[in-house]
């Protein structure tokens, strides 16, 4: 029993080390004019779908987004206010079935933060300008950051390349 409970402690410290690596990171100071909206209007831009991943930090399936998979050159919005956030420059295979990205389009795109739930500690991914959760970031992504942003394709617009 005491051996368990050790195991799940370091498995725990070991968890909030990584997630504390992003989470303690200087946030940028971004001048950007936040936008805001009731519940209710939210709910009658979203799909419940999109609903539940952007403004209740859901998660979608793995392997069932609309762009896990999406290999066109362009631009990723926020899916509630349009806000740029990824370039399909740095749009990787991860192998997760959600879209992974190893760095966002500017260090104003996104804000890092805490999210322990599900008894996990790990580094949320929120769009800087509404709020919208996006998914999380994890170390283990490739160079040059060794940052894996794993979104949720309900958070994202996709806006091809002309």
């Amino acid at each position: 029993m005491k051996r368990i409970s050790f195991l799940l402690l370091i498995g725990f410290v070991m968890v909030s080390c990584q997630s504390m690596s992003q989470s303690n990171k200087k946030q940028p100071n971004c001048k950007i004019a936040k936008v805001t909206k009731t519940e209710a209007e939210w709910r009658k831009m979203l799909t419940s779908e999109q609903f539940n991943v952007t403004r209740k930090a859901g998660t979608e399936r793995a392997f069932t987004g609309e762009y896990w998979d999406n290999h066109a050159e362009g631009t990723y919005l926020c899916r509630c206010c349009g806000f740029e956030l990824f370039d399909s420059k740095t749009k990787f295979e991860s192998g997760t079935g959600w879209p992974s990205f190893w760095k966002p389009i500017n260090e104003c795109s996104v804000e890092v933060g805490t999210d322990t739930s599900y008894g996990m500690v790990r580094d949320e991914v929120r769009c800087h300008r509404c709020d919208a959760h996006l998914g999380h970031v994890f170390n283990d992504g490739p160079r040059p950051t060794g940052l894996r942003y794993c979104m949720n394709s309900a958070s994202l617009k996709f806006v091809a390349k002309k």
